[in-house]
């Protein structure tokens, strides 16, 4: 099952590889392990916004970005695993913080499963690059 906390870049979009042409720049178009959430994706944007990397929020899969030569390619894709990291931990503090308010637990009274919590947390700490 596809949690989450698996999401990280796999590779590049098969339909569109990196190809150098007459423009200054580089598209580069990466792609997700699996689609992520609409939430997610909106974090994603705005932590990414200064690397000019930005993921479609409807389809959550592909995080389109560019650089200026071949030689910036390995520096950008670091960055980006860097920003899907602090997305995910993002993400998940803010559904805790979400859970034990109440909000959103399906739980009568608010009830949060502090184990699911504290299971969350590590979840959310564990590194899955290669």
């Amino acid at each position: 099952m596809e949690g989450i906390s698996d999401i990280y870049i796999v590779g590049f979009d098969e339909t569109r590889p990196p190809a150098l042409r007459k423009e200054p720049y580089i598209d580069l178009y990466f792609k997700l392990s699996h689609q992520a959430p609409e939430e997610w994706c909106k974090e994603f944007n705005d932590l990414a916004a200064k690397l000019e990397a930005k993921i479609d929020v409807a389809q959550g899969l592909i995080i389109n970005t560019w650089v200026r030569t071949p030689a910036d390619l390995p520096l950008q894709l670091q960055l980006l695993k860097i920003k899907v990291a602090e997305c995910t931990v993002n993400y998940i503090k803010k559904i805790e913080q979400a859970q034990r308010k109440g909000e959103g637990t399906g739980l009568p009274g608010g009830y949060v499963d502090e184990k699911q919590v504290e299971l969350n947390r590590i979840v959310a700490g564990l590194d899955f690059s290669p």
